[in-house]
């Protein structure tokens, strides 16, 4: 047995690595990959091309304007006389907010009254525009309270912040508020699962096509020696993806790793168990190595969308969280990022690692029984 797994191993290996550029596709492009998706992936907002009509133009407007460009979030881009040039630039996308400052909002602020400001925001991205907002809220906050205890300390005579509620925030995992330490570990596991599954959904498919199955149907290999020679070189292909994807999250990018390496390896290769078994199952009922790709594309992107990479499961009408309990990319997420970010151990991670073995285990006994040595 030992002897007919290392023959189709090596065969296999042959078979993927004599072409050069199919080298360059398993290990070179996940690099790639990842390096624009981590600079490109992130629902951190900077810079928004801020447009400004003030028609105070008072001290206390200049302060309350000084506090949103020095916050890094804004960058005035025009200084506009009439709100509706301001608008206009609205509409043609060069500005995506707008703040506008009417007479009189010094006057209200020495009287005690309520002084008002009004953000416009560009609102056809709805995320960033909430974003855009929460940030105007807490600079607009800020220099609230700024007033209040200047106000008090002109009242009271006593320098200094007066008495209340100080709100002192903290985050944890991601001291930072990074997306990009949030959406790196990710990207290993889209990009694992879509090499393994392309590799793997050609392994029979191929065989077909090129005429070579009949020998092994007529050689004594047992169907789970076909499916272990197969799906092993492809096996080791995706630890060496995770591995370089890994190392450059965490040297290039900076994204720390807190948790457990051999857990996050145990966790990997429980999910490459879904991923092979899967595109081997595509493989198995394929006709042709487009039809298994085409195949490929229509599972992997419904999982990366069910998944959380991008959209908060939380957030998603109650039918559809309950399919993303058979997706495997949702299970290996939660440990990615509870590794890298939180440290957890395996007393935590235990139900999802659980989760993946299940599911590997069904997809691979899934292939193992379609497979059959016949060609119908």
């Amino acid at each position: 047995m030992l002897e007919r797994l290392k023959r189709m191993m090596v065969k296999e290996f042959l078979q993927v690595l004599r072409d050069p550029r199919m080298l360059g596709v398993i290990l070179v492009v996940p690099l790639i990959q990842t390096l624009v998706f981590g600079y490109v992936v992130s629902t951190d907002v900077k810079d928004v091309p801020t447009a400004v009509v003030d028609f105070d133009r008072s001290v206390a407007s200049r302060e309350l304007l000084s506090a949103f460009s020095a916050s890094g979030h804004f960058r005035f881009v025009l200084e506009a006389r009439e709100p509706s040039r301001a608008a206009a630039m609205l509409d043609d996308g060069s500005a995506g907010a707008v703040l506008r400052i009417d007479a009189g909002f010094e006057g209200d602020l020495s009287a005690g009254r309520t002084a008002k400001l009004q953000i416009l925001v560009d609102g056809t991205d709805s995320n960033t525009a909430g974003v855009v907002l929460v940030y105007a809220n807490r600079i607009a906050g800020r220099f609230a309270e700024t007033v209040r205890i200047d106000r008090v300390s002109r009242r009271t005579g006593k320098a200094g912040p007066a008495e209340g509620i100080e709100l002192v925030p903290r985050a944890w995992f991601n001291e930072n508020l990074e997306s990009r330490n949030f959406f790196v570990p990710g990207v290993i596991a889209i990009l694992v699962m879509l090499v393994t599954m392309i590799l793997t959904s050609m392994a029979v498919v191929r065989e077909k096509e090129i005429g070579t199955i009949e020998q092994l149907l007529v050689s004594p290999i047992t169907p789970v020696e076909f499916i272990l020679g197969k799906t092993l070189p492809f096996a080791i292909i995706g630890y060496v993806d995770v591995l370089l994807v890994s190392l450059l999250g965490v040297l290039w990018f900076d994204v720390p790793i807190r948790g457990s390496v051999p857990l996050l390896a145990a966790a990997a290769t429980f999910f490459l168990m879904t991923t092979l078994g899967t595109g081997l199952l595509i493989s198995t009922v394929s006709r042709t190595q487009q039809q298994a790709m085409m195949s490929v594309f229509f599972v992997y992107f419904p999982c990366m969308l069910l998944s959380g990479f991008m959209f908060p499961i939380e957030n998603m009408p109650l039918p559809v969280r309950y399919l993303t309990y058979a997706n495997p990319l949702r299970y290996f997420l939660v440990i990615l990022r509870g590794i890298f970010l939180k440290g957890a151990g395996p007393g935590i991670l235990w139900p999802q690692m659980a989760a993946l073995f299940a599911m590997g285990a069904a997809t691979f006994a899934a292939a193992t029984v379609r497979f059959k040595k016949t060609l119908a």
